[in-house]
């Protein structure tokens, strides 16, 4: 007897549809699976075997072949056993319709027949509603991401034996996807709604106002920032307050977000739409391949798990360079591309990069209180370790001196993250308008013909700019990058065309680089 089903595979962030052909016949007893399964698909034989018959099932002692299909592409992990199981009991007789081609069927099964939650939930869920299908019968754990997807009918099922009940009573398939919790809304009133809960506030930043100034307009246009500064200076405890002033995720953006921490298994159960900016801050120990991504069943790398978030280096310099360089196409494009032989995995990557460095090996270089006991040749090789390229791509460059005492005594609280998220979110919301229908959302993203189009500039402004690109030699990709912070600065003020007082505060941030 043959059964054919549906279920899905995941590569990148793009879910591939995986026919599942089951055939029991007579013979020898044995269990093959063809169609390029990795080591975990080929290992689900056993899983099959004891789970079927923990349910209450008799496992058929027959000649077991599974076929899935299309054959080119390689099958990994264990979220095949269910469809494979269903299969068999199909092919069986146990379970009523030997072809189940309207509905996707997921989940790793567990010796006992329990079913496991698993990862890359939310794009197969978006794959299977861009084909038409009903919808989807998928561990309980991963019910509510799956529901963000409108248009689909969820079957949430905690068992081998609760799926079979579920085929076998349409009645019942109904019911449960009835009781479904609704996934819960993305805040998108750009009115400035309350910041994440628990996360740490600018008010307690003592002192620093032109870092201060610095993460309010790299969070109002999506910039990047280096802060340079002595040890105990503050760097670190700024960059961890910048998630706090950052706008809210629109829905769209809230999407694309929680595919990826889905593909990358970080989504805990039961957890629906991510409503919070992400924040990395990987170890500087870290490789190319966990930055960017890649692997032989290619995975997101930090800096895709950063998208639309901030991806934070602390100690910048301590990274290896060949590890930073990796970040200047994904930088550039927003994305990343992992080549494989079959095929090529596409991850988002449009991040805030913030990095935190110290001046030289000591950190004491130009401080006016200690002495810096690095000789000229370690300072250079030091400095050496950000490239040119790279360090080009950094819109603000901040220095953080070391406070006084008088100021670290100081009880006075400074401004609070939600005062500068208010002017955050109106500037953000001034760019939303000047980009709509545009294809870019942020001061960050333009181009240079949506520059000319979209960044006026009075005659004053452009000739301080001039005479700045010819003292500070800056390259093409520097020029239009103060023109971008200059917007930014002239959003946060409400101005439409950018003056001499943008550029000039914008170049600020230029020549400490």
């Amino acid at each position: 007897m043959l059964a054919s089903l549906r279920t899905a595979a995941v590569f990148g962030v793009e879910a591939c549809p995986v026919h599942v052909e089951v055939d029991v016949s007579f013979g020898f007893p044995t269990f093959t699976v063809v169609g390029l399964p990795d080591t975990a698909v080929r290992e689900s034989g056993e899983r099959v075997r004891v789970a079927i018959r923990n349910s209450g099932f008799e496992y058929p002692p027959h000649r077991i072949t599974v076929n899935l299909s299309p054959a080119d592409v390689r099958k990994g992990g264990a979220s095949f056993d269910l469809p494979i199981a269903l299969g068999i009991l199909a092919a069986s007789g146990v379970v009523e319709r030997r072809h189940i081609p309207d509905r996707v069927l997921l989940g790793e099964l567990s010796l006992d027949g329990s079913i496991q939650p698993m990862r890359g939930v939310l794009p197969i869920a978006a794959a299977a509603r861009r084909d038409g299908l009903a919808g989807l019968l998928l561990p309980v754990g991963n019910a509510s991401e799956a529901a963000i997807v409108a248009g689909l009918e969820i079957v949430p099922v905690a068992s081998l034996a609760d799926a079979v009940r579920a085929l076998n009573d349409p009645a019942g398939v109904r019911a449960a996807a009835a009781g479904l919790p609704k996934p819960a809304a993305v805040a998108t009133d750009p009115s400035s709604p309350p910041g994440p809960p628990g996360l740490p506030d600018l008010a307690d930043v003592r002192g620093q106002l032109l870092a201060r100034r610095a993460i309010e307009i790299a969070a109002a246009g999506g910039h990047n920032l280096l802060l340079v500064g002595p040890p105990g200076g503050g760097k670190t405890m700024m960059a961890r307050r910048l998630a706090g002033v950052l706008p809210p995720l629109s829905f769209e953006e809230a999407l694309e977000v929680t595919a990826v921490h889905s593909v990358a298994g970080l989504l805990p159960p039961g957890a629906g739409l991510q409503t919070t900016r992400p924040f990395r801050a990987p170890h500087h120990t870290i490789s190319n391949a966990a930055l960017v991504g890649g692997g032989s069943q290619p995975r997101p790398g930090e800096v895709s798990l950063a998208h639309h978030g901030v991806l934070f280096l602390d100690e910048m310099l301590e990274f290896s360079r060949h590890v930073l360089e990796v970040l200047r196409q994904p930088l550039e494009e927003g994305r990343v591309a992992v080549a494989r032989a079959a095929r090529t995995a596409i991850f988002p990557a449009r991040f805030m990069l913030v990095g935190a460095m110290n001046p030289c090996p000591c950190g004491y270089a130009n401080d006016p209180t200690r002495e810096c006991r690095c000789t000229p040749s370690l300072f250079a090789r030091y400095q050496d370790r950000l490239s040119g390229p790279l360090r080009d791509r950094l819109d603000l460059t901040v220095d953080v001196p070391a406070l006084p005492i008088d100021a670290l005594s100081d009880s006075t609280c400074g401004e609070p993250s939600s005062a500068v998220r208010a002017r955050v979110v109106a500037a953000r919301a001034r760019q939303a308008a000047r980009y709509a229908g545009l294809g870019i959302t942020i001061n960050a993203e333009l181009t240079t013909p949506l520059m000319t189009r979209c960044c006026a500039i009075d005659r004053a402004a452009m000739s301080v700019l001039h005479a700045a690109v010819k003292k500070l030699s800056l390259s093409a990709r520097g020029y239009d990058r103060v023109r971008k912070v200059a917007r930014t600065i002239a959003d946060l003020a409400g101005d439409d065309r950018l003056t001499a007082d943008h550029v000039a505060e914008a170049l600020q941030f230029r020549m400490s680089s």
